[in-house]
């Protein structure tokens, strides 16, 4: 179900990159589906497609029903129309990033460990009495966001190991029938 209602847009920016972010009338705030996408280096298409899938409901509960809103956009310019752009709830956004970190999208992942440490840097910030500017958090969050990156595809090395040395044993365990040995057979016929 699509709803139109009119929103205010504005830019927002994440750490060194900006996103296109909406107000509701009610308060609420909505990201473009697009951004929500580029955000983690995916398509449109595969956001919506994340809409459309179980994974969605299981992220946010059963009772949960996606929607894009076509939101409608105030607009300061003397033009007939207005401009409609889809948006998600940033609960979605939230869930959709978080699924593609599982699903191994290493910019995702280094997003939503970026923006988790954000969120706890303010909690701690605030009972502390520490001030900082949006310009302060966002160099960073930039800096975060590009550490993790480096640090993941160090990690996504390390998790490859396992791959190879299960190649390495598959390998072995043929050469050794080629030659006629059962692997993992003890003498007497059993396996280990």
């Amino acid at each position: 179900m699509t709803e139109t209602e009119k929103a205010k847009r504005a830019i927002v920016a994440i750490g060194d990159f900006e996103v296109e972010g909406f107000r509701m009338p009610d308060g609420s705030y909505r990201m473009s589906i697009t951004s929500a996408a580029m955000a983690i280096q995916t398509s449109q298409q595969n956001a919506t497609s994340f809409l459309r899938s179980k994974a969605v409901k299981a992220l946010l509960g059963g009772g949960y029903t996606p929607q894009t809103f076509a939101v409608e956009v105030e607009s300061t310019e003397q033009i007939r129309g207005q401009t409609r752009i889809n948006a998600l709830p940033l609960d979605a956004v939230n869930a959709y990033w978080h699924w593609q970190s599982h699903r191994g999208n290493k910019r995702a992942l280094a997003l939503c460990m970026a923006l988790s440490a954000e969120s706890l840097d303010r909690r701690f910030d605030a009972v502390f009495g520490e001030a900082r500017s949006e310009g302060q958090r966002n160099q960073a969050l930039s800096e975060r966001i590009q550490s993790l990156e480096g640090e993941n595809a160090m990690l996504a090395e390390i998790a490859a190991e396992p791959d190879v040395y299960r190649e390495h044993v598959a390998r072995l365990e043929e050469q050794l029938r080629q030659n006629g040995i059962e692997p993992w057979q003890i003498e007497g016929g059993d396996r280990l």
